[in-house]
């Protein structure tokens, strides 16, 4: 018997994201932000302790080197706000700059509160800095700290982690446009991108021997169970990463291991997935640094400089509003 409670504003909107993606004709999908709960959030941090998941580390490692010249080419006061901060970590070499010579004030801008709350207790220690976190979507997020800009302040966005690759093209490049228009002439966008390398190590990134990975993707759908009440019989499903060559981008997807039919309660619906039937979580776009240039253009930013990584491909690119 499907069931429909009452939900809260945020859990309705899941349920009718989950009811979308598992009745779409063709490739059922779901999106790749709800993969990210308390315990997803968790499991993502011990990916990137992985050693086959080498980009966190480049992009710390560029952020940690190179922190200070980045915030050298904005000048005057600024404030930082950070799309999908995760547990604020990334963020701190930044902040640490900024804040040398004059408090600032950093806001990141999160769907998931526990991240959030992760992201407080991170960089409580850093005096100069203060912290005001946002539960929002990422553009909604940026309007309102783009509302209490102060006069003269210019407003520094972090985008790190090469978030911007789970977008599908071109709509990596309309998102930037969305974040040019709230921007000022002189703001700024600190741009994470993975770049382009051999194909076997990238599949070893999103496919560990572990399976810390596996249990990233498959707790989504312990997720909707815990959340929307769903029957979801997770040992009936597997991970699987794979390279799209035409959209040059890993996908992950979750594979059904036979013909069954899942319940989910919460969103007033049921759905039969066929064995070998995958549903799409999420998909990691790789780059050039040229193609990033020209995304730029595109949106209405010039790239002021990047950093390269030299042991794991990835790119920091500093995007200035014209």
């Amino acid at each position: 018997m499907l069931t429909n409670p009452i939900l809260t504003e945020a859990s309705a909107q899941f349920a009718a994201d989950v009811r979308r993606g598992l009745t779409q004709v063709g490739q059922k999908e779901l999106p790749s932000k709800y993969l990210y709960d308390a315990l997803g959030s968790r499991l993502f941090e011990a990916i990137c302790e992985l050693d086959e998941y080498a980009l966190t580390r480049a992009d710390e490692r560029l952020l940690r080197g190179n922190a200070r010249e980045m915030v050298a080419r904005i000048p005057g006061p600024m404030v930082v706000a950070e799309l999908g901060s995760g547990n604020g970590r990334k963020a701190r070499w930044i902040l640490e700059a900024v804040s040398r010579n004059r408090p600032t004030s950093y806001y990141p801008i999160e769907i998931s509160p526990t991240a959030l709350a992760m992201c407080r207790r991170e960089l409580a220690d850093i005096e100069a800095v203060s912290v005001v976190g946002f539960e929002r979507e990422y553009l909604d997020g940026l309007l309102e700290v783009a509302s209490r800009r102060q006069p003269g302040r210019r407003i520094l966005v972090l985008f790190l982690g090469s978030t911007i690759g789970n977008f599908d093209r071109p709509a990596d490049v309309h998102f930037l446009r969305e974040v040019r228009r709230i921007l000022q002439p002189g703001d700024a966008l600190l741009l994470g991108t993975d770049l382009e390398k051999p194909i076997d190590q990238l599949i070893r990134a999103y496919d560990d021997p572990l399976g810390i990975t596996a249990a990233f993707n498959l707790n989504l759908l312990a997720r909707i169970n815990r959340e929307l009440d769903a029957d979801f019989i997770i040992e009936q499903f597997e991970h699987e990463a794979r390279f799209n060559f035409d959209t040059r981008s890993i996908e992950m997807h979750i594979r059904s291991t036979r013909d069954q039919i899942v319940t989910v309660g919460g969103a007033g619906m049921s759905a039969p997935i066929l064995e070998n039937e995958t549903i799409w979580t999420e998909s990691c776009h790789k780059y050039t640094v040229d193609e990033v240039t020209a995304m730029a253009a595109t949106a209405d930013f010039y790239c002021d400089a990047q950093w390269v990584d030299d042991q794991w491909p990835f790119a920091e690119s500093l995007l200035v509003a014209e």
